[in-house]
Formats: structure tokens, sequence, C-alpha cells
């Protein structure tokens, strides 16, 4: 690919937004030059009319549970109820219908600005937990499915060892589990990074790791300088059952066995003490937070400004994709913080798209991602403002309205690496998304 030079008709650059900004991208896929200042295109410039923004990093993602949209809307019911669910999808999965359904899935993200997603990726084995003949077929399947449709992943291959303190794997659970944090270890070994994709870690949570099992995940991230990341204080179950085996909460035990650190992200971090917020962020452990599927679930709104305050960095998922809208994320943190607090402005629009774009792509190990800025990949996304949503504010206000108004559905291109991924709200590897979608998710209805 030849150097390429965009004009960008207004662009965020982190801490406001600049009309007629010119980009260079290398061959290689970088950002070569940020020039202010252009009221005009230059010749042979791409116009990309709107408001340009680094690429939105998903921090969380189980592609499987998009399969469950709607469908779990029917009734009532907690998290645990809802996990059942879940589990039948998970038993339908094959490395072939998993590729399918996470390429619709990514292509999705996509067309929502998406250029990085962090996976989460626990359905390792066959129904019953034997191996594959490749036995990593399955994170295979999701690095390729993100190929397919030019994003980035960071697949985060994850230790889920035991039911619960002290239990087994139940029969759905077996194929997740290696046996041992040894045997997830030697598996993980056979996945290679690629150019579009890195390879991290993640403890499921304490209660599917056992506690003398923690330090060897641990260790493996920290050999390797990965992303770890871990589910944390999701459900006051799960810090009931950790205090009644161990006597400590799940910060607490994390930080026993030294899995807490700059690059340990927790998910969700939603029941903490002021103890564990003060762990988290003394050893500067991120907080990704899913305010949708929180909500959907009916978890309850994590302690995101103490966290921040306390030096843990946030980063944002969409998780089980009830919806996959990294501005609505963005969104939801601000506004679930304002119902809690009664007051308005926790976090300004500059600071929240920062929670979107590079702190999220820091917690994915790509602290190269998310700024519009020489040396940065080149990476971003362009949001109309000009739709029912975004029309009326002044330009100068395009971080607020990308917080507070506008929607997946705004997006207009999408470049990853200096490559049109979408254009025009069409994505350009993938014909026909929606009729992806409606296939992928039949072939593991059941």
């Amino acid at each position: 690919m030849a150097q390429k030079t965009y004009w960008l008709e207004h662009a965020w650059l982190g801490d406001r937004v600049e009309p007629g900004v010119v980009l260079g991208v290398t061959a290689g896929g970088r950002i070569a030059e940020v020039r202010t200042g252009a009221d005009a295109p230059p010749p042979g410039a791409e116009v990309l009319r709107g408001l340009t923004v680094p690429g939105l990093a998903n921090a969380h993602s189980h592609a499987f549970h998009r399969a469950l949209r709607s469908t779990v809307q029917v009734g009532s019911g907690t998290f645990w109820t809802w996990r059942e669910v879940m589990y039948g999808v998970a038993q339908n999965l094959t490395p072939d219908t998993y590729f399918d359904l996470a390429r619709a899935v990514y292509a999705e993200m996509a067309l929502a600005g998406i250029t990085n997603v962090g996976e989460f990726h626990y359905v390792h084995h066959a129904p019953g937990g034997t191996p594959y003949a490749d036995p990593n077929a399955m994170g295979e399947a999701l690095i390729e499915a993100a190929a397919a449709v030019g994003i980035r992943i960071t697949l985060l291959d994850t230790a889920y060892l035991a039911s619960g303190f002290g239990e087994a794997p139940n029969a759905h659970q077996r194929r997740f589990s290696d046996g041992t944090a040894e045997a997830w270890a030697e598996r993980v070994c056979g996945l290679k990074p690629r150019e579009h994709a890195l390879i991290g870690a993640a403890v499921h949570s304490v209660r599917a790791v056992p506690a003398d099992q923690l330090a060897t995940v641990a260790a493996w991230a920290q050999e390797r300088q990965a992303p770890l990341h871990v589910h944390l204080s999701e459900q006051t179950a799960e810090n009931d059952a950790c205090l009644a085996a161990h006597g400590r909460t799940p910060t607490q035990l994390l930080a026993d066995h030294g899995v807490l650190g700059p690059r340990t992200t927790g998910v969700h971090n939603t029941h903490l003490t002021d103890g564990d917020i003060a762990l988290l962020g003394g050893t500067a452990t991120g907080t990704c937070m899913c305010p949708t599927t929180e909500r959907d679930l009916a978890d309850g709104i994590g302690p995101a400004v103490p966290l921040q305050r306390a030096g843990s960095p946030l980063s944002l998922g969409s998780d089980s994709h009830a919806v996959i809208d990294l501005l609505e994320e963005a969104r939801a943190m601000e506004l679930n913080e304002r119902l809690r607090s009664r007051t308005r402005g926790h976090w300004t629009a500059n600071a929240l798209l920062t929670a979107a774009t590079a702190d999220g792509h820091a917690a994915l190990g790509r602290p190269d991602a998310g700024r519009l800025e020489a040396g940065a990949l080149a990476d971003f996304t362009t949001l109309a403002l000009d739709t029912v949503r975004t029309a009326g504010p002044l330009p100068r206000l395009g971080a607020e309205t990308a917080v507070f108004a506008a929607s997946a559905a705004d997006v207009r291109h999408t470049v990853v690496g200096g490559r049109h991924v979408v254009r025009d709200g069409v994505h350009t590897l993938v014909g026909d998304v929606a009729g992806a979608l409606s296939a992928a998710i039949a072939a593991v209805r059941g």
C-alpha cells in the first residue's frame, strides 16, 4: 500500500476538535503526520466528512453471546438464570460455526467504529472437554474471524478450571477447562501473535481458577509482558463465596497471588470495598466497565469514579453484546453515575472518549493505538454530523455530540492500518452483515 493522505473535515485530537486536519499514512499503516488548519483537501487526499476519532477499542467481548440478543429478554431472572441460557448456546459451537458467528459479530463491531476487540475466550474444547485435533482450534477461529473483517484482536485466552470454590467443572463447563493452570499454559503457548492479533491471558474469575493456580496464569502473562484480564466482583454471591472460602475479598485474593498490576484489567469491578479500590488503584490495575451488560444483567453500578481517582485506568466493553455500541457504553458510564449521585458531569466528553479509545487499546496491549498522532497505528473512525441525532451542535462540540447524542448508526467510515474496512456505512469485506448474523446465529441456536 502506497502512502495515503486523508483530509478530515473535523478531527478529535484528544483534548479538542480541530477543523481541516490532514493525516498522512505510511505504507506500513501508521500515521506519518497530523497537520491542522487545512481549509481544503490537498490534491489527491481522501476526504472524510464528519468527525473523525481514533478507532474505538472494545476491551471486553464474548463473541458467542451475540446469539443471546433479545432471546434472554423474555421473562425475568438473574445473572445466574441468564447463564443457563448462555451455556445452551456455548454447547452448540464448533470451530466452523464459531468462525462464522465471530466473523459476523466482528463485522458488526467494525460498522460501529470498533477497530480492536479484546476477546475473553474460554470455549476451548469440544463438548464434554475432549480437545480438538488442534487444541487451539476455537481460538484460531476467532483470530481468523477478526482477520476476515479487517479489525485487530487481542485474544485473551482464559483459564476456566472450576465451577466454584472447591467444585469441579459442571457438564456445561467441561469444554472450558484444561484441567490445571499448567495444562492451560502449555496449550496457550501454541497460539502465536500476528500483525492483527495479540495473545493475552485471562483468569475467568476467582471462583473458576483455584487460588493455588492463579500465580501460574499471572506468571505466563508476566513472562510475555502480555495483557491479563479477569472478571472481578461482578456478583455479590461471588464475593460472599470467596470470603467464606478464603476469608478475603476477590481483589485481595488476586493481590495475594500476584495477579494485579498495570498490565492487568479487572472487568466489571462492581462490588468493591474501599480497600479493594485502594488495591486496584495502587497497583494501577485497570477497570473495564461494560455498562449495557451490567444493567442488562442487573449486576449493579461499579465505583468507576473512585477507581479512576485511585489510579485505575478506565476502559469500556460491550461484553454480552446486548448492543454493540461503544459510544453508548461511554454515555452509560456517565449517566449511571448521574443516577446514583444525582449530580452531573463526572467525566468530560474528552475523558469518556479516551476510555473508549486510547485507554481501551492500552488495556489490550496496544499503547500505540487510540490516538491521532504521528507514529500511532492508522486506525480511526468517522461519525456523521448531519444525521437526525447529530445535526445542530457546533462542530467544536463534536466530542460532546459523539458521546451524548451519537450512536453506532452514525459511523460512516472505519479505517484500520490505513485501509478502509467500512466505507459510507457499508462493510467492504462482508457484503451482508445482517444476513451473516442471522445465518450464524441460527446455526448455533439449537
